[in-house]
């Protein structure tokens, strides 16, 4: 076995500030209080001199545009959840490590990435994506890998024989223990770990109980160290609070894509694809706002759903400014993998089309975007119907006859001039007679010539005779 343990040493900052694009001075306060204290800040407040452990209204004296956000322990929780369903896609064992790490075992991952190497490289760019900053070490056993990662290495230890000498030189405080059991080691003058493995164990067992021992065995892989596997959720809801109210919902793109790239790692993970999802916008003193994307078909494309998000939020007005934002999938469907090709098949001709309709739909409105299918009539104004893109079905004829492309939406009375047609000058008639008489039955019965006509431009026109009342000369449509 070999686990990939992933460190995140400034969850608590990550989980508010990775909703900006661009860093905004920010600090994590103990609580809401005026006698909070700094528990985190990022670069940007730091060069303001904002320091953690400082009092609050210290830092907001010096850093006078500085956002404050209370440590919310909750969605530091839900953050490594997401995390773990994002990581499923690498490796069907993955397991969360309370309060900033997940687990994951990749032994068995190497050939579908394309080795060791390339994989890691994958979860380090994919991370970053997230908007998380993370501390990546491997180890046989996964207690080892933590010990790595908490002490800020990017160890690659993959034997068992290599663990005892890479794990000598970290400090204790990465196992974690006591502040009693720390205090009597710095008392005694075991500052590593390799200090500790030097002490007697019967010593040890008598002054730190098995605590110490245990941590130990666990990481050299001597005892057993079994870790539940996470399971994922049914449903996808992922909620990103802003670091500051945005005021324009075009600005919002940048948090939804990296909710949108937390999502398509979980449809990867479970199989699937979406359907229709929403994104809900949280005002201040102000109902939600609710943005739902309906797909044609389920897609787990994270770019092309990016594309219609942006779509949808350019049209968009908010009522109040943002200042949370939440990706909710409403209909999961399952997606069946498939080979690629090297030259495009039908199925990506498909693809294509179905993503064309989504971006109009998204820009224009589902309204404004219409199919168009035949029916089965023979009066030209009947012989169509509109209907979902992509679901004309169309009337099946061996030899069909020649249609303009462009009718227009009532015939055009023409001028005759001893009997001839004239449009832009006189017409000359290049085929025909086509009769079409149809329609007795439901009152809107036609008896028609069509023919096919040019004038002097060279155009080509659909024009017809009236069989019935005084006759006369019609314009139909157009010839491209």
């Amino acid at each position: 076995m070999l686990w990939l343990a992933l460190h995140f040493p400034a969850l608590a900052l990550d989980v508010h500030a990775r909703g900006a694009r661009v860093p905004l001075p920010l600090a994590i306060a103990s609580s809401p209080g005026t006698n909070a204290v700094v528990l985190a800040c990022n670069d940007s407040a730091h060069r303001r001199g904002v320091r953690p452990g400082m009092p609050l209204a210290a830092a907001c004296a010096l850093a006078s545009e500085l956002a404050v956000a209370e440590r919310d322990i909750e969605a530091e929780r839900s953050a490594l959840e997401r995390v773990a369903a994002w990581a499923l896609q690498f490796t069907p064992a993955v397991s969360i490590a309370p309060p900033a790490e997940v687990l994951l075992e990749i032994a068995g991952s190497f050939k579908l990435f394309g080795g060791f190497n390339r994989l890691c490289t994958r979860i380090e760019n994919g991370l970053a994506e997230l908007g998380y900053r993370a501390t990546l070490a491997c180890s046989p056993t996964p207690l080892a890998a933590q010990l790595f990662a908490r002490a800020g290495l990017s160890a690659r230890v993959q034997h068992r024989d290599a663990l005892r000498a890479s794990l000598g030189p970290l400090p204790v405080d990465t196992l974690g223990l006591s502040p009693e059991s720390g205090a009597l080691l710095r008392a005694i003058g075991a500052s590593t770990l390799d200090d500790c493995l030097r002490l007697p164990r019967d010593g040890v067992a008598r002054r730190f109980g098995r605590e110490l021992l245990d941590i130990l065995d666990r990481a050299l892989g001597h005892a057993p160290d079994p870790r539940p596997n996470f399971t994922p959720p049914a449903n996808f809801v992922a909620p990103l609070m802003l670091p500051a109210p945005v005021h324009e919902a075009g600005q919002l793109l940048f948090a939804a894509r990296r909710l949108l790239t937390e999502l398509c790692g979980f449809l990867s993970a479970t199989g699937n694809g979406v359907q229709r999802l929403a994104l809900v916008l949280k005002h201040e003193d102000c109902a939600d706002t609710r943005l739902t994307l309906d797909l044609s078909a389920a897609t787990r494309d994270s770019g092309h759903l990016a594309s219609v998000l942006r779509e949808r939020l350019e049209r968009l007005s908010l009522p109040r400014p943002a200042t949370a934002v939440t990706l909710e999938s409403e209909l999961l469907l399952p997606v069946a993998s498939r080979n690629l090709s090297f030259l495009p098949d039908g199925r990506e001709h498909a693809e294509a089309v179905c993503r064309l309709i989504e971006r109009l739909r998204a820009r224009l409105s589902a309204d404004a975007v219409k199919g168009l299918d035949t029916a089965a009539d023979y009066r030209p104004e009947r012989a169509w119907r509109i209907c979902e893109p992509g679901n004309g079905h169309g009337v099946e004829d061996t030899q069909p006859p020649a249609r303009p492309l462009w009718l227009l939406a009532s015939p055009q009375p023409l001028r005759e001039i001893g009997a001839v047609p004239h449009y832009q000058g006189t017409l000359a008639l290049l085929a025909g007679p086509e009769r079409i008489e149809s329609g007795w039955w439901d009152g809107a019965d036609i008896a028609r010539d069509y023919f096919i006509a040019r004038n002097p431009a060279h155009a080509l026109l659909w024009v017809y005779r009236e069989r019935r009342h005084d006759g006369g000369w019609y314009l139909h449509g157009f010839f491209a």
